[in-house]
């Protein structure tokens, strides 16, 4: 999985599916390389997924949460831009979104801030759903078909590859911004991570966060993996490097040396994107990237070769990108 289920004992963050974060997508526009698009995916137990309780869940946005697109444009793995979301209650199945834009510390605080880019714009929840424009921003906020694929049954039983996409048609919630590139700087090469938050008896408490797919579910040992997802990339070299270089070499076969070198290629967690080269993993991640065989290659140092699969046939040429939702009998 990529970063699906990433709480202790592969749960979902605040045990609760709706502030899930699944996977972030960075890469140039397709048809106009003057603007890079911005994709984060949530909840994968989103409605359509399967006609079986529990699966069958209602999509929906927490209404308590804050979810964030964060950019660095300075490399010191601290957010210089920010994209955040908030939503209303689900009511007679509708619900509707807010959207910020903050630069500079603003773009930092745990409350949204910054220019509101739209305010109570619907969420879709059917094929039917269209992007919106703000300015020169587009946006898409709803169901979309998960474009992550992966042979998880394989992961789990030795790398034994099945052949079996577990994330065939189904559904995700997502979000997808469209931005000039002077929205997020001037130089070709940023970062950019994503985090989900919730207000908690009066405060703000963060659940999951991420940059680089399939590395908490997957690297974190168990009894640190919700201390990860509270804490801040600037902090991960620090919390983190001598933990994950062990675990590469314990278990990928590197020496200290190659271990602590290969564990700096996603430490800090921030997914560095230049965008004067072409975007394909770890330079951003498109939505055909195979993240799930290049994750396993990394922590075994090769060794474990590629699950063999395809990138979904339903993915769009134009934005959002992602497929309409599957539809699935009740």
């Amino acid at each position: 999985m990529s970063n699906h289920y990433s709480a202790a004992n592969l749960k979902f963050p605040g045990d609760d599916a709706r502030l899930d974060l699944t996977d972030l997508f960075v890469f140039a526009a397709p048809d106009d390389p003057a603007k890079t698009v911005l994709i984060i995916d949530l909840n994968p137990y989103t409605a359509g997924m399967s006609a079986m309780p529990p699966f069958l869940m209602k999509p929906e946005f927490h209404p308590d949460g804050i979810y964030r697109i964060n950019v660095d444009t300075d490399a010191d793995a601290q957010a210089d831009a920010a994209f955040t979301f908030v939503f209303s209650q689900l009511k007679n199945g509708a619900q509707t979104a807010t959207a910020y834009y903050a630069t500079g510390p603003q773009g930092r605080q745990a409350e949204p801030s910054g220019d509101i880019l739209v305010a109570g714009t619907p969420v879709g929840f059917d094929a039917t759903a269209g992007a919106i424009r703000s300015g020169p921003v587009r946006l898409f906020i709803g169901v979309r078909s998960d474009p992550f694929f992966a042979d998880a049954d394989g992961a789990f039983h030795g790398f034994k590859w099945t052949g079996q996409d577990a994330f065939a048609d189904r559904n995700i919630l997502s979000i997808a911004v469209e931005v000039p590139n002077d929205m997020l700087s001037p130089d070709p090469v940023i970062g950019a991570w994503a985090s989900v938050s919730v207000r908690r008896d009066g405060e703000i408490v963060q659940v999951d966060r991420g940059g680089h797919p399939t590395i908490n579910p997957f690297v974190s040992p168990n009894n640190t993996k919700n201390e990860y997802n509270r804490r801040q990339p600037v902090d991960d070299v620090v919390n983190y490097l001598e933990i994950w270089s062990k675990f590469l070499e314990d278990n990928g076969g590197y020496s200290p040396e190659e271990a602590r070198a290969a564990a700096l290629i996603v430490l800090p967690d921030v997914l560095r994107y230049d965008r004067s080269r072409p975007a394909g993993y770890p330079n951003g991640r498109t939505l055909t990237d195979d993240a799930f065989s290049a994750r396993f290659a990394w922590m075994s140092k090769g060794k474990i070769g590629s699950q063999g699969l395809r990138p979904h046939d339903d993915l769009l040429s134009e934005f959002p990108y992602l497929g309409v939702p599957n539809v699935y009998p009740v």
